[in-house]
């Protein structure tokens, strides 16, 4: 079951209270009509299959590898979409944050704030996106263990917000893969979040010597068949009409018209576990 909070965010939605639930859209805010594009199709598959969708773009990519990525638009031009998409399609909208003086900003046009990996253990960022007072979602870090995550849950707690959600997005294997151990769904729910896969992240082969992270999408529908079969509450997937062309982590999305598919096969499975 959904705890209250997440209840409360998709009230405006029609949906099956025992489906996971999807956080999707590209990495970055690219422009605004590819973030309408794939806004108004995931959230027309996830209506049909009765799916409670939160629309996911960041409006500032800081952790690049190279100086030469891009990074987005400028900040008020990515907020502003988002807001749109928001307004447009009357979903509730995800964003990262990477510095305690971002929350603020952000929050006042998203409804979720997401801490990336790399950042889980910042104390500042995390009490600074707790006193917002939003919902946030924190990526497990890929040097921590699912246990260990306990400490990211309890800062925001302590900071007098509850409304904590846990993300496994894989584990450092050697410099330039990533692992998913899938103990680490149950461990993180024993922290009482719900938890959520991060489908393509966990799919990246960061650090690469090209300065673009490489990726393995052939095996999406692999890492979130799985996820929900251990339990995960929600998944995670960026998606891109044509990644090749994206603008941050092509090499690691999903291709837009293959989304609709998955998401048929993943109901199915879920009706199977619950």
């Amino acid at each position: 079951m959904l705890p209250e909070y997440l209840k409360e965010l998709f009230k405006n939605q029609s949906y099956n209270p025992d489906n996971f639930f999807l956080m999707a859209g590209p990495c970055v805010v690219e422009g605004e009509e590819i973030v309408m594009e794939i806004a108004d199709k995931v959230s027309s598959v996830c209506k049909r299959l009765e799916i409670p969708y939160i629309f996911k773009a960041s409006y500032r990519k800081a952790n690049r590898t190279s100086s030469t990525s891009f990074t987005g638009l400028g900040d008020e031009i990515g907020l502003d979409i988002l807001k749109k998409v928001a307004t447009k399609y009357n979903l509730p909208t995800v964003t990262d944050v990477h510095s305690a003086a971002e929350c603020a900003v952000a929050a006042e046009f998203v409804d979720v704030l997401q801490i990336p990996a790399f950042l889980c253990r910042q104390t500042d960022l995390l009490v600074a996106a707790a006193e917002t007072g939003k919902i946030i979602n924190v990526k497990k870090g890929q040097f921590l263990s699912g246990p260990a995550m306990k400490f990211a849950a309890d800062k925001i707690r302590n900071a007098g917000n509850n409304k904590v959600m846990l993300c496994e997005r894989g584990t450092t294997f050697g410099y330039q893969d990533l692992v998913v151990d899938y103990r680490n769904i149950p461990w993180m729910q024993e922290h009482n979040c719900p938890v959520v896969m991060d489908v393509t992240h966990s799919l990246q082969q960061p650090n690469q010597t090209s300065g673009i992270t490489g990726g393995n999408p052939q095996l999406i529908s692999t890492i979130a068949k799985a996820a929900i079969a251990t339990g995960a509450e929600g998944l995670f997937i960026e998606t891109h009409p044509n990644p090749s062309q994206a603008k941050s982590d092509g090499a690691n999305m999903l291709r837009l018209d293959l989304l609709e598919n998955l998401l048929e096969q993943l109901v199915k499975i879920r009706k199977a576990v619950i």
